[in-house]
């Protein structure tokens, strides 16, 4: 990160609480919450991708920092269907519950929704609302959020998407979907 000019901070996001988080963020322009717990503990899970994902937003609200980026999952919706006995149904809830908190804040939030990742090559291009749990390279992620938080027409939508065809500035700047904030 740092040869991309960017100064990186290490910070305990599970276990710092309000008060640091909003120290944290103080002063940027902009939060974009891509951490997670990484699976396998349902506690965990709940504690990062939900918990330390909505102290950051409140953080972030606190520390005057308007805009806020959240990476979820294609999935995540009120119906996602995942079965509770599901080893997966912690990540699927967790998520949902940060999404919401967001979408209720007063932010300049986006919900990015990105496919299953890959380590393929980036393409720089996507395509939206694709059916299923599509697949989509880390790196055109990355180029997602760095078109997001220069894009204000991603405010307050939700965007879902996997690899594809149109090139990215492009897919984002296309209709919003019926139904879609």
């Amino acid at each position: 990160m740092a040869a991309t000019g960017a100064t990186p901070l290490v910070a305990d996001v599970e276990t710092f609480d309000l008060d640091q988080l909003r120290d944290l963020v103080a002063g940027h322009d902009a939060v974009v919450w891509s951490a997670g717990a990484g699976g396998g503990d349902p506690e965990r899970t709940y504690a990062v991708d939900r918990d330390a994902a909505i102290r950051t937003m409140d953080a972030a609200a606190a520390a005057g920092v308007p805009r806020y980026v959240m990476v979820s999952w294609i999935g995540s919706r009120p119906d996602h269907g995942v079965d509770p006995e599901s080893s997966f149904f912690a990540y699927a809830d967790a998520k949902l519950a940060a999404d919401q908190h967001l979408q209720e804040s007063r932010l300049d939030w986006t919900i990015l929704g990105p496919g299953s990742l890959t380590l393929d090559p980036p393409t720089g291009r996507i395509s939206l609302d694709v059916p299923g749990i599509a697949e989509v390279a880390r790196a055109d992620v990355a180029a997602v959020i760095a078109a997001t938080l220069v894009d204000d027409s991603t405010i307050a939508r939700t965007i879902r998407f996997g690899m594809g065809d149109v090139p990215i500035g492009a897919a984002l700047s296309e209709e919003r979907p019926a139904g879609e904030p």
